[in-house]
């Protein structure tokens, strides 16, 4: 079955970037895996969301069939990349990380799809995801280790992403870490190698994935 592929890039460093190095290798393995798949990439750099303003709020809180033509261009861009994220079966996310968090580019494409209605709504007992049975696969670089060791605590960059993809219903994530790359030579060798083994596995829960929407269409 062809699955729908959304990536979405970040990093503003170009072809030194090693996240986007690491994502162009999960879509490549996608690829061969799901040929007759459709891939789309938003590229937060090339082409930058616009960070949210007032217009824009008072845009997504007022019914479409009511917002005039101010509002109904302030929610334009967050409609389509709503509409990008809804399509999508797969998610790969580029993410380095800046200041020990996340770049203001994909903080700014979360706040345009952390949408009431949406991507999330209220329920009984609180908020409920809308986005379920989609896989995110989350590719980042980092320049310490922050998975154990004295840094742990300074980690601002996967607890985010969690929260936000998981407040969308986005709970199946695999994360890609290329991390302690200013370690020197043998610990950047280090982080690769356990990068392209965390990269197997994700392209594997993928082909879980596609093994329960065929059986959904059946």
């Amino acid at each position: 079955m062809a699955l729908t592929v959304l990536t979405i890039a970040s990093s503003p460093m170009g072809e030194r970037s090693v996240t986007r190095k690491l994502t162009d290798k999960v879509v490549d393995s996608l690829k061969t895996t799901f040929p007759d798949s459709h891939f789309v990439t938003r590229d937060l750099v090339t082409a930058p969301l616009p960070h949210i303003d007032g217009l824009f709020v008072a845009g997504v809180f007022t019914r479409p069939e009511d917002r005039n033509e101010a509002l109904q261009a302030a929610v334009a861009a967050s409609d389509k990349a709503v509409d990008e994220l809804i399509a999508a079966d797969v998610i790969v996310i580029g993410a380095p990380m800046y200041n020990f968090g996340i770049p203001s580019s994909l903080k700014a494409w979360i706040d345009h799809v952390v949408r009431m209605g949406r991507t999330f709504t209220n329920g009984a007992s609180g908020p409920e995801g809308l986005l379920l049975n989609k896989k995110v696969i989350v590719v980042s670089a980092r320049g310490h280790v922050y998975t154990a060791g004295p840094y742990t605590a300074w980690d601002h960059q996967e607890p985010q992403l969690r929260t936000a993809l998981g407040f969308m219903g986005l709970s199946n994530i695999s994360f890609i870490r290329a991390e302690g790359l200013q370690g020197g030579a043998e610990a950047s060798e280090k982080a690769f190698t356990q990068a392209d083994q965390q990269l197997s596995e994700a392209v594997n829960s993928v082909k879980e994935l596609d093994s329960t929407k065929s059986s959904l269409a059946s």
